[in-house]
């Protein structure tokens, strides 16, 4: 698996992103995530036998490589669906992964609603395309790629994912995608795999590297604890008080220091 790193500034948009054809556009999230009529199945168990154990690999230091794993929503940009709960004037959407640990029962929770209200893709959107990054989240994310590779996990899918990931500089993402009727209605939506987050952790180490992971929420336990070095960022409260043995952070430069004294 190869992920592209940023240095020297933001990276140009993948082929298809800059308005083309939708073929192309699909592409790009195929690529990243997978084919769907080839998709690997992260949650397999890899075999390897110590005779045929590969090296781990390393830099040109001789040193491990890293991977570093980041949420997005509530770390890098705001939440999707607060924002939309605003725009809509429906508060029950505030609800998301800090509040819900079980993310299928909040998304069946989550559509329920869109639909008894005739509400869909298109509003959604609307919405998205307002939402700009958080403060310093780009810069930071533009640091930390000119270092070491960096992947976003996140539990959105691809049709919300394109103007965030444009205006963070176009970083590598791994999310899940939507089941849209012709008429714009949500009617379900597709995980990239089981436990997506935890999963693409240990499949990134069967392959021998090691993964630094930081995020906000419920979801991101798992990868975080998983993990060489994991960090809290802009959690809640009771996260951090349920899980005192995570480092948590709230300002990016802390963040950034943190994740550099673990490469």
């Amino acid at each position: 698996m190869q992920v592209r790193g940023g240095g020297g500034g933001a990276p140009p948009p993948p082929p298809g992103w800059g308005g083309g054809g939708g073929g192309a556009q699909k592409n790009f999230f195929n690529g990243i995530q997978m084919k769907r009529r080839h998709r690997y199945n992260l949650s397999s168990k890899i075999v390897i036998s110590p005779a045929a154990e590969p090296r781990r690999p390393t830099d040109k230091r001789g040193d491990d490589m890293n991977i570093v794993c980041l949420d997005m929503e509530g770390v890098l940009v705001p939440e999707i669906w607060i924002a939309f709960a605003e725009a809509s004037g429906i508060p029950e959407l505030r609800r998301t992964t800090r509040d819900e640990p079980d993310y299928d029962k909040l998304m069946t929770w989550r559509l329920g609603i869109l639909k008894e209200h005739g509400l869909g893709l298109k509003e959604i959107q609307a919405t998205i395309a307002r939402i700009d990054p958080l403060p310093g989240a780009k810069a930071f994310l533009d640091e930390l790629r000119s270092m070491t590779q960096v992947i976003i996990l996140s539990d959105t899918f691809e049709e919300f994912a394109k103007p965030l990931m444009e205006k963070l500089g176009w970083p590598t993402i791994f999310c899940n995608s939507l089941e849209v009727a012709e008429n714009g209605e949500i009617t379900g939506y597709k995980m990239r795999c089981e436990k997506s987050k935890l999963t693409t952790v240990k499949a990134l180490q069967s392959i021998g590297y090691d993964t630094i992971a930081s995020g906000d929420s419920f979801n991101d336990l798992g990868m975080i604890q998983a993990s060489k070095a994991g960090f809290l960022f802009k959690s809640t409260e009771q996260i951090k008080a349920d899980h005192p043995e995570i480092p948590a952070f709230e300002e990016f430069d802390d963040l950034l220091a943190a994740i550099k004294a673990a490469l």
